[in-house]
């Protein structure tokens, strides 16, 4: 009976370890996927500011005689 109660408190303390393990890698991932975001975020305005400066560019290039 105390075999199977050690080897219970063994198997508890293991799933413990496993749900702290597994709750620090998922804040690790949030706090990943919240600076991804950001970055996403940062990179479409600079395309979109690049893409409006091509467009300025453009206009002012001489129209090409036929």
């Amino acid at each position: 009976m105390l075999n199977e109660l050690d080897t219970l408190e063994n198997k508890i303390g293991q799933v413990v370890t496993l749900c702290h393990n597994l709750r620090a890698e998922n804040d690790q991932l949030r706090e990943q996927l919240a600076v991804a975001e950001v970055d996403k975020q940062r990179l479409a305005e600079r395309m979109g500011e690049a893409s409006a400066r091509l467009e300025q560019l453009a206009q002012q290039l001489p129209e090409a005689s036929a």
